[in-house]
């Protein structure tokens, strides 16, 4: 057995969760070993989508313009009857923001992870490790524990300890077993067929996602990139992936997209069967080992969260955890990581499962929806803007999240990354750490209470975006947390900056 060095953080698993959790504890100075079971991005596409609030955290890894280049806005969103005619059309405005980032963007998930990973070797204190199988975590005590893996190309041995481990190692999580935690099944399975294909023929299809609504048989399709494609399709009983891996086999699926297209056009890249379920994990930590991603819910792909929730878990997590290890924050701010993040995962797995379920269901209330209420959902009022609108639930009342549930209140809800007045965006100007935001001057008390527990001070502009948000939420003053969501907000100045915690993350800004 080989022993390493011991190291603040241990994450298993380097899929878009645990890179991004591994580059944002990197980028507040915490040393991280990210350990992995391939030697390089897996290569099978699987997520295909991520929505303006987790572009914006794309951003604050420092690669959204690397991501700009493999991504394109999806135009919104088309409901398909089984004859092929469009029952409704929800269309998006790409330029449309409240977070400076399109609201819905396709891209190729091995292009995305190699973005992740080559982003992440530009900080000297994460180190990725590839081509090892995590054998064992066992708890040594005094908060530590002990990571066994496998070298899995000499076959050697070897340990580290750590104070801290981040499960991010997928729906069949050795973390999840060691904890002890066990997922919950949400009552909801299918099989489905997921095809790529690549071609530089244009299909000349309408550039927003295409839903099938077919109780017989549901499908998606959608254009993921400049020549690839991908269709879903629920596979009926006694089919397999097999029975579909010719384009021979696959034309019937996918005619009406593809035209005249010949064979000869047509590179499949991708035939494979997934089972979509519905899960959650009946806690995400024991001790200072933590859950993230798949390893503590899985989602349905019908609103293209699945990867977004991972990436969710690792934002809100790594900062309050960057802040214990540096010093900044007390241990008990750890415990809002589930409090927080479990509704929210658990509101986006049920909205997932309303949307699948209006794609799949069948008998005469399914066919009376599809054939009455889906036809003239554009119609009702509000909505259009509803279907079409990116903004996911608030955040649930913690320690850091001063929320009462009243109408309207900012408390737990995302600070919009406005425009300021020197054209940058807010979060550009604000870097990592904490915020206070406010439609006035603060005070000299205010000010220094602000100051002294590491927070910057924006003023909004009168009349802007920020200025407007706060009136909106009838606040005077917000706190603004590193990863963007509001700790507190109301019109007493000073009880929202003395809600700040006692210092701020060390970050740098």
């Amino acid at each position: 057995m080989i022993a390493s060095k011991a190291v603040p953080v241990v994450v298993i698993g380097a899929g878009p969760t645990g890179v991004t959790a591994a580059t944002l504890l990197a980028q507040n100075g915490v040393e991280t070993l990210v350990l992995d079971r391939w030697a390089d991005v897996y290569p099978q596409p699987r997520a295909v989508h991520l929505d303006d609030e987790v572009y914006r955290i794309v951003h604050r890894l420092g690669i959204a313009d690397e991501f700009a280049k493999i991504s394109r806005p999806a135009l919104g969103l088309r409901l398909l009857d089984p004859a092929m005619t469009v029952l409704a059309e929800f269309q998006r405005d790409p330029a449309r923001t409240r977070h400076g980032h399109p609201e819905a963007n396709m891209f190729d998930q091995p292009e995305f992870e190699a973005l992740l990973r080559t982003n992440l070797e530009r900080h000297p204190a994460a180190t990725l490790r590839g081509n090892v199988e995590v054998t064992d975590i066992v708890d040594i005590g005094q908060g530590r524990s002990r990571i066994c893996y496998t070298d899995r190309g000499d076959g050697s041995t070897h340990e580290v300890q750590a104070d801290y481990v981040l499960g991010c190692d997928g729906a069949n999580s050795l973390v999840r077993t060691r904890i002890g935690a066990s997922m919950r099944d949400l009552n909801f399975e299918q099989r489905w067929l997921v095809v790529d294909v690549a071609t530089t023929a244009e299909l000349d299809q309408w550039g927003g996602v295409h839903q099938l609504c077919d109780p017989h048989r549901a499908g998606t399709f959608m254009q993921i990139g400049d020549v690839r494609y991908r269709w879903e399709f629920r596979l009926l009983a006694g089919e397999t992936a097999d029975d579909f891996r010719t384009l021979g086999a696959l034309r019937p699926l996918i005619a009406p997209w593809i035209g005249q297209v010949g064979d000869d056009q047509l590179e499949v890249i991708r035939v494979a069967e997934y089972t979509f379920r519905a899960k959650i994990a009946d806690h995400w930590r024991r001790g200072n080992t933590f859950l993230l991603g798949d390893a503590a819910h899985l989602t349905p792909p019908f609103v293209g969260q699945g990867m977004c929730a991972g990436v969710r878990d690792a934002m809100n997590l790594a900062w309050k955890l960057a802040g214990v290890v540096n010093g900044a924050l007390g241990p008990e701010v750890l415990d809002t990581y589930e409090q927080e993040r479990k509704p929210h995962a658990r509101k986006m797995i049920g909205l997932a499962l309303m949307v699948g379920r209006a794609m799949t269901a069948g008998g005469r209330i399914g066919d009376l929806a599809r054939r009455t209420i889906v036809p003239r959902m554009h119609l009702l009022p509000g909505l259009r803007e509803r279907v079409i609108d990116s903004q996911t639930p608030a955040l649930n009342r913690s320690v850091l999240v001063h929320r009462t549930y009243l109408p309207g209140e900012l408390a737990g809800t995302l600070c919009p990354n406005a425009v300021l007045r020197d054209g940058r965006r807010f979060d550009d100007d604000f870097g990592n750490g904490f915020t206070v935001v406010a439609d006035r001057p603060l005070g000299r008390i205010e000010r220094s209470l602000a100051e002294s527990r590491g927070a910057v001070v924006h003023i909004a502009e009168p009349g802007g975006e920020l200025e407007q948000w706060l009136r909106r939420g009838r606040a005077h003053a917000a706190v603004v947390r590193p990863d963007y969501t509001v700790l507190s907000a109301g019109r007493d100045v000073h009880k929202v900056c003395a809600s700040l915690p006692a210092a701020g993350p060390t970050a740098p800004r």
